[in-house]
């Protein structure tokens, strides 16, 4: 199946036996009569759509969109220039300085430590119960959208206010009141509700992702130290919910982290509350960020919300960079001697461009991590050729759904014909039954294809309409998913 490919037919691998006639094949060297050539005239059904560059229609985008597959997968730990996401070093050795420095403070009596973000084996019930309330979407597409529509510009830049809250006199072993609302807490937007699979994770430490989104779910604590003792006398627990989402046709993407309280006790912690900022390293900049001082109790969750751009000069052409945001946060408290140090959570990389074929004045950003999938069904409207791609990868073809084995596009359109002309050469030299069309496994779209591959692949003929509307999926699926030059995906059978 290729994209413009030449039809955009996908092509499937045969069975163990396959099937003889002039209809199939399953091989790396066929025998045929003459001399293929790519630029030869294909049939017309085979030809469409030859051109990546060529902008996708309504129904190519419609029919991408309803193939692309859903699905989370953990993000690696690492990030493209390797390094580590997530989770930080122990902090025991910065604590310990910081308890050594404030003691020759005169009349200090609380020093402050943070955990790092740690891994959790299996929820505790305080945990349990502080996801439990978080009103969790199975769907967050509209509201995403409608926030990076309605995002602030740049020169709105910094939001970083106090919000006024009433005094806290609740005893320090017991979480303090809600505060009441007030005009500026009012005035702030509501928390953005992450996706279900997120919530559903639990506290997992480390980033889930989507091509359009990511989110996770950290534990970690603050402490109150008694600088006379060394010993910590108070603590709260709390989890961090981090939650990144883009746009496919914005330059703009959104970070939310917000502080959930899971249990405290003890003295000094009374009061606490937390301040937060961001930043953005790689080819983007923080436009806009809002994380002021509020409250954290079992009843007040402070969050932090943030927008990067992309800095890539959407000047020129198909240029394209990466970027992550980081968010930090500290910790204040009347009685410490100081606020905490900062507790920071850096995001999966985000990829932002205007290199999609057909699209190229469109600057869209993905999680670059996040492999998409296009998915065809064996009971769907192309049952032909999905049972085609499912028996291709059957003989171990690359592109298997759940496999790293992946598809990698290809965009050079001289190259796309010659993976199609070497896999279905012209109908004068590999006949079509009636109604039939070649389909090819994998696409010459593809750098996996019949002649730029590793020499296997896999012909079929089959319902030519099948094959043209295939087809038009992938190219749909493509720019859908913001597949570009080298990208990889995979392909789902269902």
């Amino acid at each position: 199946m290729t994209l413009g490919l030449l039809g955009g037919h996908l092509g499937i691998a045969q069975a163990a036996e396959p099937e003889t006639g002039a209809d199939t094949s399953l091989t790396t060297s066929v025998a045929l009569t003459g001399d293929p050539v790519a630029d030869e005239a294909l049939p017309e059904s085979e030809a469409e759509d030859s051109d990546p560059e060529a902008a996708p229609s309504a129904e190519e985008l419609a029919l991408g969109a309803d193939s692309t597959a859903g699905g989370v997968e953990a993000a690696p730990e690492t990030a493209e220039d390797g390094e580590r996401v997530g989770l930080a070093a122990s902090r025991q050795a910065v604590c310990d300085e910081r308890v050594k420095n404030v003691a020759g403070t005169p009349g200090a009596q609380y020093a402050s430590c943070t955990s790092a973000l740690e891994p959790a084996v299996e929820l505790n019930a305080d945990e349990e119960a502080a996801l439990s309330q978080l009103e969790a979407p199975a769907d967050t597409s509209a509201s995403e959208s409608a926030v990076l529509a309605g995002a602030p510009d740049a020169s709105e830049a910094e939001s970083q206010t106090s919000v006024p809250e009433a005094p806290d006199e609740t005893p320090s072993s017991a979480a303090p009141a809600a505060e009441p609302a007030d005009a500026a807490a009012a005035a702030r937007p509501k928390p953005w509700k992450e996706p279900k699979w997120c919530i559903d994770a639990g506290v997992d430490s480390t980033w889930y992702i989507e091509r359009l989104r990511s989110c996770g779910v950290w534990r970690s604590g603050v402490d109150a130290i008694d600088v006379r003792t060394g010993r910590k006398v108070g603590g709260i627990s709390y989890l961090v919910v981090g939650y990144s989402f883009s746009a496919r046709d914005s330059k703009r993407w959104a970070y939310q982290v917000r502080l959930l309280e899971t249990k405290r006790w003890g003295r000094g912690v009374n009061g606490t509350k937390a301040t937060g900022s961001a930043s953005c390293t790689g080819k983007c900049k923080v436009v806009n960020k809002s994380f002021p001082t509020q409250t954290i109790s079992k009843t007040a969750e402070p969050y932090g919300q943030f927008f990067m751009d992309t800095t890539i000069n959407t000047a020129a052409s198909k240029q394209r960079g990466t970027g992550r945001s980081q968010a930090s946060w500290t910790f204040s408290n009347p009685e410490w001697a100081a606020p905490s140090e900062p507790t920071k959570l850096v995001t999966v990389d985000v990829r932002c461009d205007n290199a999609l074929p057909g699209a190229s004045s469109q600057v869209g950003c993905v999680t670059l991590q996040a492999v998409p999938v296009i998915s065809y069904s064996l009971t769907g409207p192309w049952p032909e050729v999905a049972k085609h791609i499912n028996d291709a990868q059957a003989t171990g073809l690359p592109g298997k759904y759940g496999s790293t084995d992946y598809l990698t596009r290809l965009t050079d359109r001289k190259k796309i014909r010659e993976n199609r002309g070497k896999a279905c050469p012209s109908a004068s030299t590999l006949p079509r039954p009636p109604g039939k069309s070649c389909d090819e496994y994998p696409f010459a779209s593809t750098w996996q294809g019949a002649k730029y591959g590793n020499g296997e692949f896999s012909r079929r003929m089959v319902n030519a309409k099948q094959n043209t509307d295939a087809g038009k999926a992938l190219k749909g699926f493509y720019t859908y998913s913001r597949v570009l030059e080298g990208d990889r995906f995979l392909v789902w059978i269902r």
